[in-house]
């Protein structure tokens, strides 16, 4: 068994998210009270090109651990290939695999949800994979319910993929004909879990602790993954560890309480030089400026400053403003 689903725990996943769940991300997330997280996905064939830019999506730091680097692909033996470069720059605690990704440039190249038509194709990539790396890290999944409404086969693709050696599997509830609209099918879900020995994570509308309790009490899942919601409040694994301990809510973390946290990570994300220099930097955390800021006072004002700013002092600024209430009235 993987050592973080030992001794009957429930560990509460980061899920790996394309352009957010960098390193900076995950610091922030893991400090406040994420046990497991993913990287962002990688291409198998960028990390076999030697590609910089793709290798830079694998770095985490010892901090992080538990920590996996997702892969995306359709060739097992390339996957497996890539996987062992991976581990041989510095060791993840395992390789996961995304067999859940619903975008089109993913999926066109028949990786990700792509998959889930081809239950074959999938077996075979899950056990290269498994054959290159195995005997080094533990191999897990991310799937999706389905193709579409009429294709749901989460069950059957975990029964496979456990056959096939891989160790824990995330499912996302919903479909890849969804894409991220409607509802997660949490019946399915549970289902698949039942079904299985190997851990199953439950994955989709996941927003408060008060939900993750119910999921948990309610499903056959060991473990959880919060995706989206992290991203406007990652706090919220505090608030769900809190409330899966006292089954009591935790009061909203404040304006006041929310700005340091933005300001930090934000010269976090200029000190990993991931993106460039500062101005690069803040032009690429502009989004997730956004997602913060969701629900603040004065936030359609506050918005259209956001989406100007270039330094971290321009930002301070925009703080100080906003927490004095000057200019931020709507």
């Amino acid at each position: 068994m993987l050592p973080w689903f030992a001794d009957n725990q429930f560990p509460l996943f980061l899920a790996p998210m394309a352009g957010v769940t960098d390193v900076t991300f995950r610091t922030i997330c893991k400090e406040l009270g994420a046990d497991v997280m993913v990287t962002e996905f990688v291409s198998a064939e960028g990390i076999m090109q030697a590609d910089q830019r793709t290798r830079k999506y694998t770095e985490f730091t010892d901090e992080q651990r538990p920590v996996g680097v997702q892969l995306f692909g359709a060739d097992g033996v390339r996957m497996g290939e890539a996987a062992n470069k991976i581990i041989d720059w510095k060791r993840p605690d395992f390789i996961d695999i995304n067999f859940g990704c619903p975008v089109n440039k993913v999926v066109s190249k028949n990786g990700g949800s792509s998959l889930l038509k081809d239950c074959p194709l999938l077996a075979a990539t899950a056990r290269g994979i498994v054959k290159a790396v195995g005997h080094r890290v533990p191999v897990t999944a991310k799937i999706r319910v389905g193709w579409d409404f009429d294709s749901i086969n989460a069950e059957e693709v975990c029964r496979i993929l456990e056959g096939e050696g891989i160790q824990s599997i995330a499912i996302h509830g919903r479909t890849r004909s969804q894409g991220y609209s409607g509802e997660a099918n949490w019946e399915v879900i549970d289902q698949a879990a039942r079904a299985v020995k190997v851990p199953v994570i439950g994955n989709g509308d996941l927003t408060s602790g008060e939900v993750i309790a119910r999921r948990k009490e309610e499903t056959a899942v060991s473990g959880l993954m919060i995706g989206r919601a992290a991203m406007q409040t990652p706090w919220i694994f505090r608030e769900a560890k809190h409330y899966l301990a006292t089954g009591e809510t935790l009061p909203p973390l404040s304006v006041e309480e929310r700005w340091p946290l933005i300001l930090r990570h934000c010269r976090l994300a200029i000190q990993s030089d991931r993106y460039g220099d500062e101005r690069h930097t803040m032009m690429a955390m502009r989004s997730r400026l956004m997602a913060y800021c969701k629900g603040f006072p004065g936030s359609k004002a506050l918005r259209r400053a956001l989406s100007q700013v270039e330094s971290v002092a321009q930002l301070e600024d925009l703080a100080e403003s906003h927490l004095s209430g000057k200019f931020f009235q709507n």
